[in-house]
Formats: structure tokens, sequence, C-alpha cells
């Protein structure tokens, strides 16, 4: 009978079930990877983006799985301190064979395998590294025509002038008692850059990777829900009424652009250098963002490269990257008070980013005789093309004539360099 009873208590322990139950806040964990799931596969917001990173929060949860990402913090052991130390699971120490903590930056990367598992050597390999935001960008510049923005110059400026959320929340946050480098990593959701905001927060706050990636790709997901609900706090139906076609005809463009292919190659080109010599922290990000976009354009001669970047390696990236984010939401760095003001903080970011970007366009409507929809400085955030599009559906609820869609491209595209310039911008000042 002891032995039957010993089998079964070993074959409990085995489980996970022991662990949960001490720990009911794995199920909170459960529910959140559940929501984000259905989010994906369900409702298709981002799919590509929120099913990895849901797994990952689902993978990084159950006890004894070893798969959570462990992150690395300053600690004063015995008066002593420590830098880049690892926590475990069970609360004590990563060290040597003499106590001594290791610093996870001086610890080769098979020893991290061996140690600490493959999770976390994928995470300290190509998330920490700062690898994969750049080749994420390179994949979104290959999958970019900046040819609605090129026709339509003037209406970048809304692009940039929905970074102003990045700027406001960020000296929110600092009086609510964030580190300037929290504020920064904070504030960077408001771009609706997921890359952007990870490659940031390595570089300003890494601690808080986590919760800030799940916000910013959430955020993004949720594009087709905030920008109506700001819409609608913010614009009258006259301002969304505004027909773009329209005012072209009244008062058309006095630019012609005779070659577009040739502009399409130089501009890459150009932006990469300018940003390179005024914002060389950008260039990383803007850098490759452009790489992408060149060898798009330049044609047949790129072909085979283009393909690489904008299919098998911009794909390989996401999976890793998303799995790797969030296997770091487990239980002790997502249930804190420092998340639930990243969440709230997120939002805020997000929702200022679209506001800014609308009273951007009610200003000029006041100065200028061509008058802007305020549907396009809605897309000045950084959420290609989804946010484009969800406001084309808005215009054309008013009225089914109206199109918006190529307007708010120009926006919403030039939103993507300005946050990453922003960034760039935030990496300088504080890190």
């Amino acid at each position: 009978m002891d032995y039957i009873l010993n089998t079964l208590q070993k074959l409990w322990e085995m489980t996970a079930l022991s662990d949960i139950g001490a720990n009911p806040w794995f199920i909170v964990m459960y529910l959140l990877a559940f929501v984000l799931l259905y989010l994906g596969i369900v409702k298709k917001y981002e799919p590509l983006l929120l099913i990895p990173i849901a797994f990952g929060v689902l993978l990084a949860n159950f006890p004894g799985g070893e798969m959570g990402v462990y992150g690395a913090v300053n600690e004063t052991i015995n008066g002593v301190e420590y830098h880049n130390i690892i926590k475990l699971a069970d609360g004590t120490i990563w060290s040597d064979a003499n106590g001594v903590p290791y610093n996870v930056y001086e610890v080769g990367l098979p020893q991290i395998a061996h140690d600490l598992g493959l999770m976390n050597y994928l995470y300290y390999a190509l998330i920490k590294s700062g690898l994969l935001p750049p080749i994420i960008f390179m994949g979104v510049g290959a999958l970019t025509d900046f040819g609605p923005m090129l026709r339509n110059l003037k209406l970048s400026i809304f692009g940039a002038a929905a970074q102003m959320g990045i700027f406001c929340v960020l000296l929110v946050s600092l009086l609510c008692g964030f580190t300037a480098k929290e504020a920064g990593s904070l504030g960077i959701i408001g771009g609706a850059d997921g890359p952007t905001a990870i490659f940031t927060t390595i570089k300003l706050a890494p601690h808080l990777l986590g919760p800030i990636a799940i916000a910013a790709y959430s955020y993004m997901a949720l594009v087709p829900v905030i920008i109506p609900m700001v819409v609608k706090a913010l614009c009258s139906k006259k301002e969304l009424m505004i027909n773009m076609k329209e005012q072209d005809k009244l008062y058309p463009n006095k630019t012609d652009i005779k070659n577009m292919r040739v502009l399409k190659i130089i501009f890459p080109i150009a932006v990469t250098t300018i940003v390179a010599i005024f914002v060389p922290t950008a260039v990383s990000l803007v850098g490759m963002l452009m790489f992408g976009n060149l060898i798009k354009e330049i044609g047949a001669d790129t072909n085979r490269l283009f393909d690489a970047a904008s299919n098998g390696i911009m794909n390989a990236a996401t999976i890793f990257l998303g799995i790797c984010v969030g296997a770091t939401m487990t239980v002790d760095a997502f249930i804190n008070p420092t998340t639930l003001g990243i969440v709230a903080g997120g939002f805020c970011a997000f929702a200022l980013s679209i506001a800014s970007g609308i009273f951007m366009v009610k200003i000029w409507n006041l100065f200028a005789k061509k008058k802007i929809n305020p549907l396009i400085g809605a897309t000045g955030l950084s959420a290609v093309p989804m946010a484009s599009r969800v406001c084309n559906e808005i215009s054309t609820k008013y009225d089914p004539k109206n199109h918006v869609l190529n307007y708010c491209m120009a926006s919403n595209i030039s939103g993507v360099i300005g946050s990453a310039v922003a960034a760039g911008v935030l990496i300088k000042f504080l890190g």
C-alpha cells in the first residue's frame, strides 16, 4: 500500500498541478494567453504576431517546463553589488561552483542553453543582442510601397505629429515615478511599432521587455477598436466627410513626378544618409527598413534578395521574436503594479498618438484652403497598413465613394519612419 501511495505521490509531483495550485496566478497567465490566441485566431487581429506571442506566454508559465525567460537584474548581495545576474524560479541566484553570481552577458551562449534552457538561449542570442528587430524592419521595408507618401509628401507631416504621444506619455510617466529610461520605453508604445518598442526597451529598460512588448502588440492588434473610438470622440461628421479626391480637383498638386521608379530608388538611399548623419542611433532600424525597400524597388536584379527578405527571413524572425517575447511574460514578471502601469500608460500613448495626428489636421485646416480629412492624421502611427484600412472603412461608412486609403498610407508610412527616428532620439538622450 505504501508503495502505491509513494508512486501516486511521485506521479502527482511529476505534474505541474501542485505548483499551479500553490500559485493560482498561473491561471491568470493561461487566461491571458488564451485571450491573445482568441484575438489572433478568431478575430484575426495581427495573427502573425499575436499567435507566437500568446503561445510563448503559454509555454513560459507551465511550472517545471523551463521555458520561461529569466530577466537580468542588478542586486546587492552581502554588501557586494552584482550586475546582470539571474534569479532562478526557486529564488536562488544562478552562480558558479564558488557561489559567485554569473553576469549573464559574460557567460557563453552554450552555458546559458545548458543551465537555463533553450528559450533563454534564443532570447539572449536573438532578442537581447538586438538582432531581430532590425531584421524585421528589413522585411517591413521590402513589403512597403513608399509611392503613396512620395505622391502626397505634404501628408507625411501628420506622421511626424503623431509621435507627440510618445513624448507626452514619457513626461507623464516621469511624474508617476518611472525612471527616465523606463518612461522612454513606455512612451515608445505610442509609436504603434512592435519591433521599435522592443529595440528601444532592450537599450533602455530590458527588465520591462515582456510587458512593453505585450502592450505594444496587443494595442496594434486592437487598432480596429482604438482608432474608431478616438475618431468618434474628436471628429465631427462634417470633417469625416471631407473628400480628398474632390479637394485634389479643386486644388491640384503643382508638382508632377515624371519618373517615380527613379525617385523610389533614390528615396531609401537619401533617407538612410540623412538619418545616419543627424540621428545615428536610429540608423539600425531606419537603415534596415530602407535597405529592404531598396532591394524591392530595384527590381529584377535584386529579386532573390527581395524574396528572401520579405518571406523566409522575415517569417523566421517573426516566429522567434514572438515566441521569445511571449516567454518573458512569466508570473513574476507580469503580475505586479509596474506591469499594470505599463498597460495603462501604453494605451494612453497609443490613443494620444492618434489624437495628436488628428489635432494636427485640425490645425492645418484652419489655415489651408485645401482641407484634409482628419482620418489621415489618425493614421500617423506606425500600424501599417491596418490603420489605413480601418480609417478607409470609417470614411466609406459616411460616404461610400470617399476612399482615403492612399492618402492615409502617406501618413501611415511616414509614421513608421517617424517612430524609428523617435526611438533613436530616446536612446541617444536616455541611454
